[in-house]
């Protein structure tokens, strides 16, 4: 990933002691949540076969740098969800920078908020009152197509965001496939200088099931073997990076159904929950809950 006008690659640094929700989580660590949600499993058995998601062979072979964007809460119950950002050694200017960019990206996130709040019929802040101080990350994501470039690698495998919206900018290689509502799964183009979000579980929670997350995998695929022989032919990296915001509800936030919708026929399958509670309890299933009690 090239920082400053400096390349610095995936894993370097590590952090020392490992709490997947700052610093860096190596490949070989997050377990795609289809490989351990029963119920998830069933859900891909009864798709169309030419819907069904790449099945992956065991922990997602990518690199996350996680990075905390914006101002911590000065009490909370959730002290390692709002830890201090862990800071490379030898790039003084990743402060800046990470903070820059992940600013700009909540910014977008505020608005699409504020927009479908009124879109929802609720308060214009009715979203991102319930975002203030939460635990946002940027998470550059990097995985290696010099070792993981074979047709089917799954690197992300089927899964949804914890998170209320996530948002990130065109990745150097495709891969990326979502589903839509209809059960229907699609290749996702992101246009140049365009950004995309996605509905997280959060959100789906605070909207009493109407705003499903969304679903979604990334995986090599043929375009992107064609856009590594490209690299290849014009020496360029064949690290697949991706720029990611996971914006989050506050930790000691309540999730549960807004306004009218909790009247909504799901309603009752979300009843209220911390927020902090409920991003401990996904990490947890996923293997990312770390060392030392994250």
């Amino acid at each position: 990933m090239r920082i400053g006008g400096k390349v610095w690659e995936f894993g370097k640094p590590l952090n020392p002691k490992f709490t997947p929700q700052v610093g860096v989580t190596p490949e070989g660590v997050e377990v795609p949540r289809s490989l351990v949600d029963k119920d998830m499993q069933e859900k891909i058995k009864g798709m169309p076969e030419e819907f069904q998601p790449a099945t992956p062979k065991g922990p997602d072979p990518k690199w996350r740098y996680m990075w905390r964007v914006g101002p911590r809460p000065a009490n909370t119950r959730f002290k390692e969800l709002n830890s201090e950002p862990v800071i490379p050694d030898g790039l003084p200017e990743w402060k800046e920078t990470m903070d820059s960019w992940g600013s700009k990206m909540i910014s977008a996130i505020e608005v699409v908020a504020e927009m479908a709040a009124i879109g929802f019929g609720l308060p214009k802040d009715a979203f991102t009152s319930l975002m203030k101080e939460g635990p946002h990350l940027l998470a550059p994501t990097g995985s290696d197509l010099q070792r993981h470039g074979s047709e089917g690698t799954v690197f992300a495998g089927f899964h949804y965001d914890l998170n209320f919206l996530t948002i990130h900018g065109r990745s150097r290689f495709p891969g990326l496939n979502i589903w839509l509502r209809n059960g229907k799964k699609m290749e996702v183009k992101v246009p140049v200088g365009c950004l995309l979000i996605q509905s997280g579980k959060q959100l789906e929670w605070l909207t009493g099931g109407e705003c499903l997350a969304g679903m979604h995998e990334v995986v090599v695929t043929k375009r992107t073997l064609d856009a590594i022989a490209l690299a290849k032919e014009q020496n360029r990296s064949l690290w697949r990076v991706s720029s990611t915001l996971f914006a989050h509800i506050a930790s000691d936030a309540i999730l549960k159904p807004l306004g009218h919708f909790t009247k909504t026929p799901n309603a009752d399958s979300y009843p209220p929950i911390c927020a902090g509670d409920y991003v401990e309890q996904e990490l947890s299933v996923i293997n990312l809950k770390g060392k030392d009690g994250l």
